[in-house]
């Protein structure tokens, strides 16, 4: 009888610790990781690094940064599948390489606006350059055309009216101080300093090449209702605008805490715009 109850009680401890680590296992599926890969340009990444933090440790979210050196790379990389949503471009620069490309890029939220700055080691005010003066530009579609509408603002150049947000250098139509236009890669333009009188350098090219912004450019794009096509945005798949997990990290990101990170790491060269 003794050994008929021995055989019991280890049949039914044995039974109890099957079903302790089936709900083990249970919970493990229930705490599994979601990975999310992020696209990026360039080093500064602080309020990234927060938003990482923050869903690590309340979502169980790994969101990862992959980062990019130029701003096309990053359109590319979602589109084949190499990450799941990007935070680095404007929507004009996005939509332009979708169109070009037959991309399904798409803004699922906004960041901030970056003024495009013009910049010089020769000269301290932009009233200073000389004729015949070479200038930088990034040579990309819509930064090329933003850098030009720029040195328009700044009262350098003209440019058709006709070309609405997209001109070219082509499209100059007055050039008082015969200017030279030398078209570069974005994340050469800081470089070229030292070789051009003026250099038109993105927000985020000249905070990673040691500029800030608000400080150093001799002459920053003014925020307006206009700037509008320049808001930098998160991007997903057209298919997947709406996935919920990309929406968590939307959230976490449009935050107070989030707005001072970049108040305070850009000095307030960048500018949140979700709200």
């Amino acid at each position: 009888m003794k050994k008929h109850l021995v055989r019991l009680s280890l049949g039914l401890v044995g039974l109890l610790t099957i079903g302790a680590l089936a709900a083990c296992g249970n919970t493990n599926a229930a705490e599994e990781t979601t990975v999310v890969k992020l696209g990026v340009v360039g080093e500064q990444n602080e309020a990234w690094e927060h938003v990482q933090e923050e869903l690590k440790e309340k979502e169980n979210i790994d969101l990862q940064l992959v980062k990019f050196t130029d701003y096309r790379q990053p359109i590319v990389a979602l589109e084949d599948g190499s990450i799941d949503l990007h935070a680095a471009l404007t929507e004009i620069f996005m939509d332009n390489v979708n169109e070009e490309s037959g991309y399904s890029n798409t803004t699922i939220a906004y960041t901030t606006l970056n003024p495009l700055g013009i910049y010089s080691e020769k000269i301290t005010d932009i009233s200073e350059l000389a004729d015949g003066a070479t200038v930088a530009l990034p040579n990309d579609v819509s930064n090329e055309s933003r850098a030009l509408l720029l040195l328009q603002t700044a009262g350098l150049i003209t440019l058709d009216e006709d070309k609405g947000l997209l001109p070219t250098t082509s499209d100059v139509t007055d050039n008082p101080k015969q200017l030279k236009f030398e078209l570069l890669d974005s994340n050469q333009t800081a470089r070229a300093l030292t070789d051009v009188d003026i250099s038109l350098i993105n927000n985020g090219m000249a905070v990673d090449a040691g500029l800030i912004p608000t400080e150093d450019a001799i002459y920053l794009e003014p925020v307006a209702d206009s700037s509008t096509p320049y808001y930098n945005v998160i991007a997903a798949r057209a298919d997947e605008t709406d996935n919920e997990v990309y929406q968590t990290v939307v959230a976490y990101y449009q935050t107070d805490e989030v707005k001072a990170i970049i108040d305070e790491v850009t000095k307030k060269s960048s500018i949140p715009v979700w709200e």
